[in-house]
């Protein structure tokens, strides 16, 4: 049982801090922006699409370096070029336009590299157990892509709320005209926010490719949770999303895990289930959990665990 915890632990903070790598650049989005990239997710998918692209010709390093400034340089021009046009017809015009693009995007990676899954591998150096615990091996690929979430949150933070940097992108969101007054290029600073998300999105996906498939459908797949992740978290919260990505992580790895049936825990509480549903067990539960989450929070705090901004219509 305790073998069985540890692992689950480690396997649900692992699985948690690559929702958080997602996460994370649709939160600086919408926190910096107010805008609801329905598109990230697309990045995401073309962050792993161009990383093993890359990674055929130089190796997962380069890729891994490469691929983000390259979607991030996407995501400038999609900015710049799409959706500033339409930033001052309100929310719904900027939502409509972030879908479309996200069908642009998933046609586009079945055009350029074809509907079949592509491999992707890890390399010689972080393949491999890392340590033992109770019997069971650790991948030291998990730990590599742990270190990484953790540095990448470490980072957010200290350019955010301890450099000069994050003082002009915080100041250009709530007083835009004052920062042009002082010489700061306002929307140059928002295209900059939106590169950097989109770029964060694309390092999520070379770095999950090799935990993944990389298959047109993954953005379909992934897309939804990281919603979750971002309401659940509260909308333009740092904090918020990573602990909602750990909170999700680690349910969906200890549900999959898990034996026991709904008709037992109902059972437990002096509830009885109709036979067909009582027969279903945790483990085949485990994809609804995290939406079941998202409608608990919505009807018991809307704002999420920290929402910090809410967009205006």
């Amino acid at each position: 049982m305790l073998q069985w915890f540890c692992v689950s632990l480690l396997n649900g903070v692992s699985v948690g801090l690559l929702l958080f790598m997602l996460s994370a650049g649709l939160t600086l989005i919408f926190s910096m922006l107010g805008v609801l990239n329905f598109a990230h997710a697309s990045f995401y998918m073309l962050g792993a699409y161009v990383g093993q692209a890359l990674a055929a010709y130089g190796g997962f390093w380069f890729a891994l370096l490469c691929a983000p400034l390259i979607v991030g340089v996407a995501g400038a021009l999609f900015e710049r070029l799409l959706l500033r046009r339409v930033h001052a017809r309100g929310a719904l015009a900027e939502m409509l336009l972030t879908f479309g693009a996200a069908i642009v995007i998933g046609e586009g990676v079945k055009l350029v590299w074809g509907l079949g899954p592509l491999p992707a591998a890890i390399p010689r150096v972080l393949d491999g157990p890392l340590f033992t615990l109770y019997g069971a091996s650790f991948a030291r690929y998990r730990v590599f892509m742990m270190t990484v979430a953790v540095v990448m949150l470490g980072a957010l933070w200290l350019v955010l709320r301890a450099s000069k940097t994050g003082l002009v992108v915080r100041a250009a969101l709530t007083h835009p005209a004052t920062v042009e007054t002082l010489g700061h290029d306002v929307p140059r600073v928002f295209t900059t926010v939106f590169a950097v998300g989109t770029a964060l999105a694309a390092l999520g996906g070379v770095i999950g490719a090799p935990l993944a498939v990389v298959e047109p459908a993954m953005a379909d797949a992934m897309g939804p949770i990281v919603f979750v992740v971002v309401v659940i978290g509260g909308l333009g919260s740092l904090g918020g999303a990573l602990v909602a990505s750990l909170l999700i992580g680690c349910v969906q790895t200890f549900a999959v895990g898990a034996s026991a049936t709904a008709g037992g825990i109902a059972a437990s509480f002096g509830v009885t289930l109709p036979p067909a549903w009582g027969a279903l067990t945790v483990a085949q539960l485990a994809p609804v959990l995290p939406y079941l989450l998202l409608v608990a929070m919505l009807a018991a705090r809307p704002r999420g665990l920290f929402g910090e901004r809410t967009r205006d219509a």
